[in-house]
């Protein structure tokens, strides 16, 4: 073998070397990317979940109001009509019904609203709608970081496979695929573009 053979091998060998390192560093940060992708993901699902259920509980609660308030608008019609059909009634029994019925339409009219403790049906409406609005937008990230995770794992793989084959253009092709996984998984937090069929 000749000095400048030798010499070519060399440079060779060296700009493969540089190539693998160059591949490693970049299957390093698109796992990187991947574990801040997963951890993305999965805490979007599970504040979906949570927020689900806290909507679900603030509807029946305002579905529980809603039912007492009812029964008390009966109660109130039912003793207004026992004082109008039997005009007899003593005066002791009118005024006890009287004070019944006051109490009655107090607990409708706090049931409607009560802003002190937040627990009327208006503001247990808000409130519900507030958590369905905090669940309809981590459903919407989480497809983003489900996508993210899949390109990211494809990118890792293509970039291996180019450093165990000496492929360059893999590893392009690959990088290529973890950037598009990466854009993805900064839109999965922030929602700064809405892609048609993700969300």
């Amino acid at each position: 073998m000749k000095a400048d053979e030798a010499a070519e091998l060399m440079d060779k060998s060296a700009e493969s070397d540089r190539f693998k390192q160059r591949a490693a560093v970049m299957i390093a940060a698109f796992a990187m990317v991947l574990a801040i992708c997963g951890l993305g993901g999965s805490n979007a699902g599970k504040e979906a979940g949570l927020n689900n259920v806290l909507a679900s509980n603030y509807f029946n609660f305002y579905q529980a109001k809603n039912l007492r308030q009812a029964a008390l608008g009966l109660a109130v019609d039912e003793a207004e009509l026992v004082w109008l059909t039997y005009p007899a009634t003593p005066e002791a029994a009118k005024q006890a019904i009287r004070e019944k019925v006051t109490r009655y339409k107090a607990t409708i009219a706090r049931y409607e609203s009560e802003p002190e403790t937040r627990e009327g049906k208006k503001e247990l409406m808000v409130r519900a709608k507030e958590y369905e609005e905090k669940r309809d937008h981590a459903l919407k990230q989480d497809p983003y970081f489900d996508y993210a995770e899949a390109l990211l794992q494809i990118a890792i793989v293509l970039t291996s496979v180019a450093i165990v084959a000496n492929l360059a253009w893999l590893a392009y092709f690959g990088g290529v695929i973890g950037i598009v996984g990466l854009l993805l998984t900064i839109n999965g937090f922030w929602l700064l573009v809405e892609i048609p069929g993700l969300a």
